[in-house]
């Protein structure tokens, strides 16, 4: 099959080989996967991975084969792919935490590699790794059962490839992280794919203030459409913590940084009101420190809230997310930029590192 293989410097797409599904495991036929900046954050050298590997945790398609012991899945079952394929055994799968499953941290997405330790691709009988369980970045993959979530038919796989990250995550923040009540006040940092889905899981929780905070006054004329109340246009002086206030003088409830730089970080920590929530959803480079006052965050009883995945269930968060597309609760269309081939997927990764895009699919 083809595939966008990483080999630690550059990306090409290239025949590989794929193996059967194992025990547990499914075969899926891609439709389409999502570009997100966690590619980019690989590319750039910025997280550690093992390599060769096939990039893509973003992505959706049909069942196609099964391995052994499978029986929640049938081959022609329409499919959105989790990157947290979680084991179910666990402590924290046991708590209700699958996004904390410890066979994903321990295994899975350090050693570029399925459950039992090995990959099903290779590349002229040399192993090439997994992404996150995932490598969406391909015409097919093979994926623990887990990680390939049954959505219901009727839904466009084109558009549900984002459900399994940037939607999940977006309004999994809110939802799940967060626990944002109905009357809240919030504002979203970033309005990229991830930032766009907070922005309308807060729209959807019954939030009464929602700011959208970025650089790019066509982003912010997309949030308004999806869901933002305010608008704040970040430039050369503009100081972000206290232009918050000026909008919102007793401060807000909520802040997502939807970014994960430093500075987003420090600003939504510092733009809090009282009682209020920092939450961190986009992810930084590896190493990487804040700076807040500890004090004032005591004083304050301020809270700063780690988000993975949206802290989602997705065997259950994702159905549910796909079910509210198809209502019209969700709009997902809006926050795609682009469809392209499998081939174009440098081009799609420079625009998404230039600011030019918002979510890409590319298609296989």
């Amino acid at each position: 099959m083809k595939a966008a293989v990483f080999d630690g410097e550059h990306i090409e797409v290239v025949d590989v080989d794929l193996a059967a599904p194992g025990p547990g495991e499914v075969q899926v036929d891609i439709v389409a996967a999502g570009v997100c900046h966690s590619d980019l954050h690989v590319v750039r050298r910025e997280w550690e991975v093992p390599t060769p590997l096939v990039l893509g945790h973003e992505g959706s398609g049909v069942v196609s084969a099964l391995g052994a012991g499978v029986i929640g899945l049938a081959v022609g079952d329409h499919v959105v792919l989790s990157w947290v394929p979680n084991c179910g055994k666990c402590r924290y799968c046991l708590l209700g935490r699958p996004a904390q499953c410890q066979m994903v941290a321990q295994v899975v997405a350090p050693g570029g590699v399925l459950y039992d330790g090995t990959s099903r691709l290779s590349r002229g009988g040399k192993t090439i790794h997994h992404y996150l369980g995932v490598s969406s970045f391909a015409q097919r993959a093979v994926v623990p059962e887990s990680g390939a979530i049954k959505v219901r038919d009727d839904a466009p796989l084109d558009l549900m490839a984002l459900v399994g990250c940037a939607v999940a995550t977006g309004v999994g923040a809110v939802r799940n992280t967060a626990g944002l009540p109905k009357g809240a006040t919030c504002a979203v940092i970033g309005c990229g794919g991830v930032g766009l889905a907070v922005i309308q899981g807060a729209r959807l929780e019954g939030a009464s203030i929602i700011v959208a905070v970025d650089i790019a006054p066509e982003k912010l004329t997309l949030a308004k459409k999806l869901g933002a109340t305010h608008t704040l246009l970040v430039g050369s002086g503009v100081d972000v913590p206290h232009a918050l206030k000026d909008l919102v003088p007793e401060g807000l409830d909520y802040i997502f940084d939807a970014i994960g730089k430093i500075t987003t970080t420090e600003q939504a920590i510092e733009s809090l009101g009282l009682g209020g929530a920092a939450v961190i959803v986009g992810l930084p480079p590896t190493g990487q420190s804040a700076q807040f006052d500890p004090l004032v965050l005591a004083e304050a009883d301020q809270r700063i809230l780690g988000c993975n995945y949206g802290s989602a269930v997705p065997a259950t968060d994702i159905p549910r997310l796909v079910d509210e597309v198809m209502s019209g609760d969700l709009d997902l269309e809006s926050m795609v930029s682009a469809r392209r081939p499998l081939e174009e997927v440098n081009s799609a990764l420079e625009d998404l590192a230039s600011g030019a895009a918002l979510r890409q699919l590319l298609l296989t």
